[in-house]
C-alpha cells in the first residue's frame, strides 16, 4: 500500500514537473524573438533570457493575463511602478518618477506622481496620463497618447493638453527658488513623438502669452561688467552685428527663447547623447552669465528661461545686447567686448575693422579653446569665421565679398 502511494506521488510530481517544463517551453517559444525583431533582456539573478518585446507588450496588455498583474509593484529605471487593471485597461502609477534625457542635461527630470492608462486593440495602443505637483492635487498636467506596435519598434505620439506655464513649472521643477516670487503667465501645450527602442524623440511646444514678472531683472538695467571695462557699442556697430550673426541670428525677433533653435539643438544633442549644441539665445546666455551659472542640467535651463523672458519684457533688446557684449567671455581672464578688443587688437571695440569684429565674434562658441588655438597656430577656426561673415546682416554683396577675402587672408597676431 505504501509503495503504491509512493508510486502515485512520484507520478504526480513527474507530471507536475513535466507540465511546468512544457509550460515554460511554450512561454519561451511564444516570447522568443524572431529574426530582426525588437528584443529585450530579462534578468533574474544569474539567469537571463532574451524575449520579444512586441510579444511581451501584447501579453501584458491582454485581458487574459493583465488582471494577474493587478496590485503588483515593479522596480524600474523610472522608479517604482504600481500596476492595476480596471475597466479593461492597465493603470500604471509611478511615485515618484524620473527620466534621464542626456540631450537636456545630466540631471533626471522628476515628477512627484505620474499616472497613465494603457489599452490595446490589435497592435494599436492608447491611453491617457496625468502628472501632479507635489502636495497640490489641483495642479495636474493631463494628456493622451497612442502607439503603433511593429516587430521592430513602438512608435508613440504624445499630446499634453495646454495648461498654465506656472503649472508646468510646479510639476516638473517645484523646488526652483524663483517660483516663490515669480508671476508666470501664459500657457503651454506639448506634443512629442518617440520611437522605441532607439529612444529617438522630438518635442513640439505650443506657447501662448508667456510672461514673467517679479524676478527683479530691472536691477540689471545699469549693471556693469565685473571683469572688464564697459564699451560704448551700439547695436549697429560691426562687433554687435557680428555677435548677433554668430550667436543668435533671430535675436531681434524672438521673445527671449527661440523654438526653432531649441528643436535643432535637441536633435543634435540626441545624436551625440550629450549637450553638443546649446540652443540658447543671447538673452538666455546673459541670464546664465549674470544669474543662474553654467551648470549643464534641466533645472538651470528652466531658471534661465524665466529670467530671459522677464529681461526681454523689462530691459529691451538694445540693453540686453549691450549687457551681453560687456559680460561675454573672450578667453582666459578676458571678459567683455572692450577688454577683448584692446587685448587682441590694441584698439577700442568701436574702432574694430569688420574682419576683426567677425574674428572676435567667431571666438564666442568656445572662447578659451579659440584663444589657445590662436596663440598656438596663429589663427582661429576659419570656417567658423567665414560662417559668421556670411550670416552678417546689413552688408552689401560687394562688402561681403571683401569681408570674406579679408577673413581668408587674415593673419592677426594674438
Amino acid at each position: 500500500m505504501k509503495k503504491r502511494l509512493l508510486y502515485l506521488l512520484f507520478a504526480l510530481l513527474t507530471l507536475a514537473l513535466t507540465t511546468a517544463i512544457a509550460a515554460a517551453l511554450i512561454a519561451w517559444l511564444a516570447l522568443a524573438p524572431g529574426p530582426g525583431e525588437w528584443s529585450m533582456r530579462l534578468q533574474r539573478g544569474p539567469i537571463g533570457v532574451d524575449v520579444s518585446a512586441p510579444a511581451a507588450l501584447r501579453l501584458v496588455t491582454s485581458p487574459g493575463f493583465a488582471p494577474w498583474l493587478a496590485g503588483r509593484e515593479i522596480d524600474s529605471r523610472f522608479g517604482k511602478i504600481r500596476i492595476d487593471w480596471n475597466n479593461g485597461q492597465l493603470e500604471l502609477q509611478c511615485t515618484p518618477c524620473r527620466v534621464s534625457l542626456p540631450a537636456l542635461g545630466n540631471t533626471p527630470l522628476r515628477v512627484d506622481r505620474l499616472k497613465m492608462t494603457a489599452r490595446r486593440e490589435a497592435d494599436v495602443l492608447s491611453g491617457r496620463f496625468e502628472a501632479a505637483a507635489p502636495g497640490n492635487g489641483d495642479i495636474v498636467l493631463r494628456g493622451q497618447w497612442t502607439g503603433r506596435l511593429t516587430a521592430e519598434d513602438l512608435q508613440l505620439a504624445i499630446a499634453a493638453d495646454a495648461a498654465p506655464i506656472a503649472h508646468w513649472y510646479a510639476v516638473i521643477a517645484p523646488d526652483l527658488p524663483e517660483l516663490q516670487h515669480a508671476r508666470i503667465g501664459g500657457t503651454l501645450g506639448l506634443s512629442a513623438r518617440i520611437t522605441l527602442p532607439e529612444g529617438v524623440y522630438s518635442l513640439t511646444p505650443e506657447i501662448a502669452d508667456f510672461t514673467v514678472a517679479g524676478l527683479g531683472v530691472e536691477m540689471l538695467a545699469n549693471a556693469r561688467s565685473a571683469c572688464g571695462p564697459a564699451s560704448d557699442l551700439g547695436q549697429n556697430s560691426w562687433l554687435a552685428r557680428a555677435v548677433v550673426a554668430a550667436e543668435d541670428q533671430r535675436f531681434f525677433n524672438h521673445p527671449g527663447y527661440d523654438l526653432e533653435e531649441l528643436a535643432a539643438s535637441l536633435q543634435a544633442n540626441q545624436k551625440a547623447a550629450r549637450i553638443a549644441r546649446g540652443g540658447s539665445t543671447i538673452t538666455q546666455q546673459l541670464a546664465k552669465r549674470l544669474v543662474t551659472g553654467g551648470e549643464k542640467n534641466t533645472r538651470r535651463k528652466l531658471r534661465e528661461l524665466l529670467y530671459a523672458v522677464e529681461m526681454e519684457q523689462t530691459l529691451g533688446k538694445a540693453r540686453i545686447l549691450r549687457l551681453y557684449l560687456d559680460n561675454a567671455p573672450w578667453g582666459e581672464r578676458i571678459c567683455g567686448a572692450e577688454a577683448a578688443a584692446r587685448a587682441y587688437f590694441q584698439r577700442p571695440a568701436r574702432q574694430l575693422a569688420p574682419a576683426e569684429a567677425v574674428w572676435l565674434a567667431a571666438m564666442l562658441t568656445n572662447p578659451a579653446t579659440a584663444a589657445r588655438q590662436w596663440q598656438a597656430a596663429g589663427n582661429i577656426n576659419i570656417d567658423r569665421a567665414t560662417h559668421v561673415a556670411r550670416s552678417l546682416r546689413g552688408v552689401s554683396k560687394a562688402q561681403r565679398a571683401v569681408l570674406l577675402r579679408n577673413i581668408a587672408a587674415a593673419r592677426f597676431s594674438p
